[in-house]
């Protein structure tokens, strides 16, 4: 494997979220998370992959599986333990940008666990995709 480079950039919506991978390894992952204002995700866990947030535009607020909430806001990162169950909220009232950084410890076929007990894969897909609908031409970028 090379080293290669990528762009911190993704559609801009006028609603939903999108998950753009932006490189990966065996190891780590790279991806750019963008919620517009009020959008949520469901509790759930990666099993052996610890996660980091960074806030590059707008505010969030995470979850714990006993509802206790953190609030991480532009410039502020959170690291979440792979076994960890969490969701995060967008609650600036603008759109939020995050780089997330995901580091497996080793390779166990289970991407994510929600906490219903759905199960993903780590050869499942569907996390690659824009929720909403994109503004055509127009893109979030870090500036």
């Amino acid at each position: 494997m090379e080293a290669r480079t990528f762009e911190i950039k993704t559609p801009l919506l006028t609603g939903g979220r999108s998950q753009m991978p932006l490189a990966r390894t065996d190891l780590v992952t790279v991806m750019l998370n963008y919620y517009t204002p009020g959008r949520k995700n469901t509790l759930h866990n990666h099993p052996g992959e610890d996660h980091v947030f960074v806030v590059l535009d707008g505010e969030v607020t995470f979850y714990d599986k006993e509802d206790k909430s953190t609030v991480v806001k532009k410039g502020e990162g959170i690291l979440i333990p792979g076994d960890w169950y969490y969701c995060f909220q967008n609650t600036g009232g603008k759109d939020l940008a995050m780089l997330r950084f995901g580091a497996r410890k080793e390779k166990s076929g289970v991407a994510r666990v929600e906490s219903s007990g759905r199960v993903r894969g780590e050869d499942a897909t569907e996390y690659e995709h824009v929720n909403g609908d994109a503004i055509e031409g127009k893109f979030w970028r870090l500036v």
